[in-house]
């Protein structure tokens, strides 16, 4: 069976010039307005005459946007990026009509992510030195890690965050991610929480960073130096980027800290179980939101997804509405009731004393392992003293998946 060659991303920091920071400057501004333009097109289509606009319909209307004399200025950067924002808004369509999208939206000048793709056409890569379209030097670009021996990259995206600061990422094919031998741990059930970050069905807690209470003071201190200074001053604008720069220290290290966690549960195990927790309805408590989104749950079932593709490793979820937690992982007995400030219970049919997140992960590790056995849609029923109706668990896999880059 020929083996197949992932395509993975690799992200660099790089320092432009002057010159070069105005022209990419120019060019995502000309990406941003080409997508809007395109999506004020395909809208007004369909609202006047039912009528959907495809790609190829875009591409025409670029090429008569920029022989307009207001439009001029999209001659002077690379036609390549803004044929592959037409391309984005035609992948974004694509995911409205088949419901798993919302309407695509306009993109902010403010709030929009800065970015432009280049494909192979549009850039020079050669020696370890990138040369975009436009551009007569090449790109100042900290190479943090090797590329693969002899790679080439198919695809370019290069982008500014909010902070300020430049990246560019380069898709190639990696030869070296491969399946992994055979696992010293065959299974294991994943709890998520917030006072420990994971809880594993071996016993063993991992604490939770809190990257985000560490620096809350002194994020603080920078969005009330943000709040008084004048809209549309350049001292706004400076404390802005302070504030966007606690923001990204903040982010780079809980990102940092999920990728050592997930790459050590891939590598020690063969199969890894969680839940499908819903972190979304879960963030409207006003109580836990900022907990929740500290511990960045949906960031670590992304990563792991993609690693257990990777590496030949299975995943499993199963369903948010198992009551691991309410269930006594010795006996099966289901209590009825059990509120969250309840860390330990003792089991009232078989006596055992459980800890709450050490017990939930070990039935979560139980109910994967009856999917991996039986397969999906499988539901285990374990039924309460004196007959009466079963409680169903409901569990169900997911197929681990690389994200779109």
């Amino acid at each position: 069976m020929a083996q197949v060659v992932v395509k993975r991303a690799m992200k660099f920091r790089f320092y432009p010039t002057d010159e070069q920071a105005v022209g990419l400057g120019r060019t995502f501004g000309c990406v941003r307005l080409v997508y809007n333009k395109a999506l004020e097109a395909r809208s007004a289509a369909w609202l006047q005459d039912s009528r959907r606009v495809g790609y190829a319909e875009s591409s025409a209307l670029l090429t008569g946007w920029k022989q307009r004399e207001d439009l001029a200025f999209l001659n002077e950067v690379s036609c390549v990026p803004l044929q592959q924002a037409l391309r984005h808004l035609q992948g974004a369509f694509a995911g409205f009509w088949a419901k798993r999208a919302k309407y695509p939206r306009f993109k902010s000048r403010k709030k929009s992510r800065c970015s432009a793709e280049y494909t192979r056409s549009a850039f020079t890569f050669r020696d370890g030195q990138l040369t975009l379209a436009k551009m007569r030097e090449p790109l100042d670009v900290v190479w943090s890690r090797p590329l693969p021996q002899g790679c080439e990259p198919s695809t370019v995206t290069v982008s500014r965050d909010s902070a300020g600061r430049w990246f560019v990422s380069m898709l190639c094919e990696d030869p070296r991610v491969t399946a992994l031998p055979a696992a010293p741990n065959p299974v294991v059930g994943i709890d998520a929480g917030i006072t420990s970050l994971l809880t594993l069905s071996t016993g063993e807690k991992i604490a939770n960073p809190r990257h985000e209470q560490r620096e809350r003071a002194t994020l603080a201190r920078a969005q009330r130096e943000l709040a008084r200074k004048q809209k549309g001053s350049a001292n706004r604008e400076r404390a802005r980027v302070k504030v966007a720069r606690v923001h990204a220290r903040i982010t780079d290290r809980r990102r940092d800290h999920l990728h050592q966690l997930t790459t050590r549960l891939v590598r020690e195990t063969q199969a890894i179980v969680i839940e499908d927790l819903h972190v979304r309805g879960m963030v409207k408590n006003r109580s836990l939101a900022r907990a929740i989104s500290d511990a960045a749950w949906s960031e670590l079932r992304e990563q792991l997804a993609y690693k257990c593709a990777w590496y030949g490793r299975d995943l499993v979820v199963i369903d948010r509405f198992h009551p691991s937690s309410k269930t006594c992982s010795a006996c099966g007995h289901v209590v009825p009731k059990l509120a969250l400030s309840v860390r330990e219970w003792t089991c009232p049919r078989c006596a055992a004393v459980h800890d709450r997140d050490v017990n939930a992960a070990k039935n979560i590790e139980a109910a994967g392992l009856a999917v991996l056995v039986c397969g999906a849609g499988v539901r285990p029923q374990r039924r309460p003293p004196g007959g009466q109706s079963a409680v169903k668990q409901e569990t169900q896999p997911a197929r681990a998946g690389i994200p779109s880059l």
